[in-house]
């Protein structure tokens, strides 16, 4: 049997609703800090709900200096060109003129990228009087910019990832919506084991706040409507859930040959192990209530680390705080885990960040590596009502000091599409 490449993850970065690093982010989730609040991007007022997660206080300009850069950057391509750079600045390695081909990126992007300036601008010339009509968008006086239509690309994100850091070899930008973070990663690891790359920039990024994406989950009534008490809407697991919070932000892990790694002496904070991925197929925004889908992208993730159900000892779950989801996925981790199931400990950091969509399962990725470093596991915050069919052993009240050994991460999406992905403990020994 051809032992598999080793991945290290030497480098993190996040840009949040609850912090403009990775650790800031850290030290808001070890403290239960939530991220939601009054919708301040834009008027709000008239939807169902009213409030979401944003990232605060970002100043674009001092994380990406390049103003060329962002000319053609939206909001979300801005935060995931910052935590870019952090994970890079982390890691203490970046592409050279030596290596860039030997340097890859795979990125997980956002569906929307539209800016509600841009919204408002092309209902002011299409539907001046409340009536569409096409001919005003190729008025002469139409103040059309094309820089606008290059910005709402879906691999967008990943050009201006690659002009940035120098990157020359493999690059893929995956959207399978909320997986897709999680799911790039997976791709990363997949092209260094078959040899393509020593290195990979990897994560996701995303920002759906805008009336666009808001109107749209308010009328699939994902969202939650708690909008007199916003920092308690997220509440995964919880029998009183009632929706998500939407979020923004971006993380990026840096991934390297493990050798090339401990030769240099980088700081591990665990290795990539394992990857699954799968499709549900039972409805677009709902998982099955037997967790069909995810208990495939579970099993694959612990097959192809090597391990078994015995040796997770966290679990980072999707955990949106919708009924249906938080259901399905308690039903996948108890067919996994089966009589261990006690035994593993969960928690969904989306209790503070609220739901990143695109950025989510990268993000939460970062999470594991960090929780599996200080020995330390988030909690599940805004737990108080016990659901019987969510009794998994929840982290509640305080982070949890442990020694990880190993950490899954699930990123359950939209349309069907699952992705888990296994870190281990850089000192686990393989059997």
């Amino acid at each position: 049997m051809i032992e598999k490449r080793r991945i290290a993850v030497t480098g993190i970065g996040m840009v949040t609703p609850v912090g403009n690093t990775a650790s800031e982010t850290w030290s808001a989730l070890l403290a239960g800090k939530s991220g939601a609040a009054p919708t301040r991007s834009f008027d709000a007022s008239g939807f169902s709900t009213t409030f979401s997660a944003e990232v605060k206080d970002f100043d674009a300009e001092s994380a990406v200096p390049s103003r060329k850069l962002l000319k053609y950057a939206s909001r979300s391509h801005r935060f995931a060109l910052a935590a870019a750079a952090e994970a890079l600045a982390d890691a203490g390695i970046a592409p050279t003129g030596v290596d860039s081909h030997r340097w890859g990126l795979a990125v997980g992007a956002g569906m929307l990228s539209v800016g509600y300036e841009d919204l408002t601008v092309v209902r002011d010339y299409a539907a001046p009087d409340g009536e569409f009509n096409a001919d005003g968008l190729v008025r002469p006086d139409f103040p059309g910019n094309p820089v606008n239509f290059c910005r709402w690309q879906s691999n967008a994100g990943q050009g201006l990832l690659t002009k940035q850091f120098g990157i020359r070899g493999y690059a893929s930008s995956v959207h399978t919506a909320c997986a897709s973070g999680g799911q790039a990663i997976g791709t990363a690891l997949k092209v260094m084991r078959r040899g393509q790359c020593d290195y990979m920039l990897a994560g996701g990024f995303d920002s759906m706040i805008n009336p666009t994406g808001i109107s749209g989950f308010c009328l699939l009534g994902a969202l939650s409507t708690d909008n007199d008490n916003p920092t308690g809407a997220s509440r995964p697991f919880d029998a009183t859930r009632n929706g998500f919070v939407l979020g923004e932000g971006a993380g990026f892990l840096v991934l390297e040959d493990w050798d090339k790694a401990t030769a240099r002496g980088a700081t591990i904070y665990a290795e990539l192990a394992g990857d699954g991925n799968s499709l549900s197929c039972y409805r677009i925004t709902d998982s099955p209530p037997d967790g069909n889908g995810p208990i495939q992208a579970i099993e694959q993730a612990l097959g192809d680390a090597g391990i078994t159900a015995a040796e997770i000892d966290y679990v980072n779950a999707h955990g949106t705080s919708t009924q249906m989801n938080d259901r399905s996925e308690c039903a996948a981790l108890k067919a996994v885990f089966a009589g261990r199931i006690d035994e593993v400990r969960v928690s969904s950091t989306k209790s503070s960040m609220g739901h990143l969509i695109a950025a989510a399962g990268a993000v939460e990725a970062a999470v594991c590596c960090l929780a599996i470093r200080h020995s330390l596991a988030p909690m599940n915050a805004n737990y108080e009502n016990p659901d019987p069919d969510c009794d998994v052993n929840l982290i509640t009240g305080a982070p949890q000091p442990m020694r990880i050994r190993a950490a899954l991460s699930n990123s359950l999406g939209f349309g069907g599409s699952n992705s888990s992905l296994v870190f281990r403990h850089p000192e686990e020994v393989r059997s």
